[in-house]
């Protein structure tokens, strides 16, 4: 460690004033490198999993799952002799479909249960709950308890983006693939070193990045593009929208914008396969697999406000090694740890210690209707 500094001593009375400006942020990156532990595998995700049941150790009573079902807070699924039945209502059919992928490939492992699996963009369990009801939720926060579950967009659904994902992104298989090859289209010295963005006014949170890059275009390329709420050009910030851009096409740019959206965001694990440098914006939002992501080390972490990005884009442009090897750091973690078989695994997982804490025989429910495969459906 004395070396180190040394080194970036060193740096600095070479470097002059711009060098003494980033050595702040190099340590920083430096000492949660240095402190950060890989995860296998096997476990990677786990503790989330643990922390997630805990307030249901005693156990899950019939009682309380009554409470769950008259509140009509998510969608009623039951595995009974490693089949898979659900009530008919479904506010979003691809949603479904997307968990069921999960849940249909895991049967044979599955014991018997039952669960509400909520597919609406926020959480339904508050911290001020009493007693805490038993929810699958795909997003959350830290003030909500919800049990988190891989969001259905690993198979199906997702934000809908005309005319290029009219589905939704869906398939990370697929995905996984292509911006793999963009990747090794766009090597980092072949990148264009400025910021990039382009997406919808989910919300004002986002303006700032547009006006910088309206301001200075030669640090970031930033554009809110249409949504299904535009109606006009005070919805796009004064100027039409820009045109809708593929995720492979952002693999072009060294550095890459993720926000939040409704809830979490959907596209933040792809814009690392890129490998680009993300900047991750604000922390409040969360998916099963953010909390082993660590800033500094993966991405960059900017204020909620943005109040740091011109900086943060400055320090990165002139720190050209140090941001390169977090794209790397951050493109691997995604390769390693978020493949197919381990969102699979992190179902089973889930799913398995979570039927162990039910107290009761499930029974199946007369009007409850049998999913299964659908036609021509493909397994990975």
């Amino acid at each position: 460690m004395r070396l180190l500094y040394l080194m970036l001593g060193l740096l600095c009375s070479v470097g002059g004033e711009d060098a003494g400006r980033w050595l702040p942020y190099v340590n920083r990156i430096h000492k949660r490198v240095q402190s950060y532990k890989p995860c296998d595998n096997e476990t990677c995700f786990n503790g989330l999993i643990h922390k997630d049941l805990a307030p249901f150790q005693s156990g899950i009573s019939r009682d309380l799952m009554k409470n769950v079902f008259s509140r009509k807070l998510g969608t009623h699924y039951q595995i009974i002799n490693h089949r898979l039945y659900r009530e008919d209502d479904c506010m979003f059919p691809a949603r479904c479909s997307g968990v069921e992928h999960f849940l249909l490939e895991l049967l044979p492992d599955l014991p018997d249960m039952e669960m509400v699996i909520n597919v609406r963009d926020y959480p339904q369990v508050p911290q001020w709950m009493n007693p805490v009801i038993p929810i699958f939720s795909f997003s959350k926060t830290s003030d909500y308890q919800d049990i988190m579950y891989p969001a259905w967009t690993f198979w199906e659904g997702g934000p809908a983006v005309w005319p290029i994902y009219p589905t939704g992104l869906g398939r990370w298989d697929l995905m996984r693939e292509e911006l793999a090859r963009a990747a090794d289209d766009w090597p980092w010295e072949k990148k264009i070193p400025k910021g990039y963005f382009r997406g919808s006014r989910t919300s004002p949170e986002r303006d700032p990045l547009i006006l910088l890059s309206r301001e200075d275009p030669d640090l970031v390329d930033a554009e809110y593009t249409k949504n299904q709420a535009w109606r006009s050009e005070k919805d796009t910030l004064g100027r039409a929208p820009a045109k809708e851009v593929p995720l492979v096409d952002h693999c072009a740019f060294k550095y890459l914008f993720n926000f939040r959206g409704v809830a979490a965001s959907f596209r933040l694990k792809h814009l690392f396969l890129c490998g680009s440098l993300v900047f991750h914006v604000g922390d409040e939002w969360q998916e099963f697999f953010y909390h082993r992501l660590e800033p500094w080390v993966h991405y960059i972490p900017v204020n909620q406000d943005l109040s740091d990005v011109r900086e943060l884009l400055e320090f990165v442009k002139e720190n050209d090694d140090e941001a390169r090897r977090i794209a790397e750091r951050g493109q691997q973690f995604i390769v390693q740890h978020l493949r197919m078989e381990d969102v699979s695994k992190y179902w089973r997982t889930l799913l398995t210690q979570y039927a162990d804490l039910l107290t009761y025989k499930v029974k199946k429910q007369k009007a409850y209707l049998e999913v299964t495969r659908k036609p021509g459906h493909s397994e990975l």
